[in-house]
């Protein structure tokens, strides 16, 4: 209850920024937060935010399922094979470190100026956020417990399904919980480069016609996207870990001990 309270406080204190900047700096330049809500309402009744933002998240979530899916098995693929995972890992590190924003006109090249291209740069981006969190899930496994199930008798197929699997997954779903915003803001950079639909693409022409407050508006029902999207990722987690003790009750243990 209390952390509901501080978000709602904290939301509250955003607004009544944003109205004092307003004030200050002209509705020019900020807009106003009850000017913002009238547009975004108009919006979502008239259809066109659900019709950009259903676009975005198309290419968000194909290119997250894309990206994510290999990140997830590789790691499991070479877990043994250390060798090939030290030569592969300079290239990993390289492609994680490459500027995603720079190689969005390649794929733009590459791919056109479709659905495609966008998905190319959600693909790459998620890809080695997810790798690397996998491949730090698969490294802090305990090795004594794989050697205590294998002792019982366990191949390594059931070791993999109910001991590794089972302990990277919390590792799994940090890396999506790090990749899903830069998926959605990485379909919207694209949108913005080349589209002609999109929350991007809202956005982008918003900007042209100096509309403030449809900037607002494109960036308001991009959050809310992403919020919505890590709500249901926080689902999925939540049923797939359901055999783990909440957090609250662990914490509350400890301490009366």
């Amino acid at each position: 209850m209390r952390k509901h309270l501080d978000r709602a406080l904290v939301l509250v204190a955003i607004i009544v920024l944003w109205q004092a900047a307003s004030l200050a700096f002209g509705e020019y330049w900020f807009g106003t937060p009850w000017g913002t809500l009238k547009r975004l309402a108009a919006g979502i009744w008239n259809g066109e935010i659900f019709r950009h933002a259903s676009y975005t998240v198309l290419e968000a979530l194909l290119g997250f399922v894309i990206g994510g899916v290999p990140a997830v098995a590789l790691p499991f693929l070479l877990r043994k094979q250390p060798i090939v995972t030290a030569i592969l890992d300079p290239f990993m590190v390289g492609g994680y470190g490459a500027p995603k924003l720079a190689l969005a006109p390649l794929f733009i090249v590459w791919f056109g100026i479709g659905i495609e291209s966008k998905m190319a740069l959600v693909v790459f981006t998620v890809f080695f956020i997810v790798y690397f969190s996998t491949q730090a899930g698969l490294r802090a496994l305990d090795a004594r417990l794989v050697q205590i199930v294998r002792v019982l008798g366990a191949n390594e197929r059931q070791i993999a399904r109910h001991v590794v699997l089972p302990g990277a997954i919390p590792y799994i779903f940090t890396g999506f919980r790090i990749a899903l915003p830069y998926a959605i803001g990485g379909a919207v950079i694209a949108e913005i480069l080349s589209s002609n639909r999109g929350l991007g693409y809202l956005l982008q022409s918003r900007a042209m016609d100096f509309d403030t407050t449809g900037v607002f508006v494109a960036l308001i029902a991009t959050a809310v996207v992403a919020l919505g999207a890590n709500a249901g990722l926080n689902a999925i987690e939540r049923h797939l870990l359901r055999w783990r003790p909440p957090a609250e009750v662990t914490l509350e243990t400890a301490a009366e001990h």
